[in-house]
């Protein structure tokens, strides 16, 4: 079994690194809405695909985690509908980082605790992006051009 320090540092790193990506998605794209010029709209269409973009890297950095300790000696294990395959992980990671949770996949062992820090900074990120684009709409609707 895992020191508890050791389990804090790997959900700790990849957390970090999902929030880390969000922070650099978001702030790409403020520059680059403030600067394009075409339908002022149309901006916020490419808002919403692009942290969309930014939530599935960091859903699949989760994925990736889930899939390294699933396979590696020690972390826990998923019980349920759950073949190992990075697919499953990655289904597991969606449903967990937006807090759906269909509750068909069940993690064991230190998996446990990197699932409850996805889903806490999934209601984060998920919220920052609604506030961030909910912002460039109220910047950005109105303007006639």
């Amino acid at each position: 079994m895992h020191s508890i320090f050791t389990i804090f540092a790997v959900t700790g790193l990849v957390a970090s690194l999902a929030i880390l990506v969000h922070y650099l998605c978001l702030s790409w794209l403020s520059r680059l809405l403030a600067r394009m010029d075409m339908f002022h709209r149309f901006r916020i269409v490419i808002g919403v695909f692009g942290t969309l973009f930014a939530h599935l890297v960091e859903v699949w950095m989760f994925a990736l985690a889930y899939y390294w300790m699933h396979h590696t000696p020690n972390w826990g294990y998923f019980e349920g509908n759950f073949a190992g395959t990075l697919l499953d992980c990655s289904y597991f990671s969606i449903t967990t980082f937006t807090t759906l949770g269909f509750g068909d996949i069940e993690p064991h062992g230190a998996l446990r605790y990197l699932t409850g820090i996805e889903a806490l900074t999934g209601l984060v990120l998920i919220t920052w992006t609604a506030s961030f684009l909910f912002l460039e709409m109220q910047r950005r609707w109105n303007v006639k051009r």
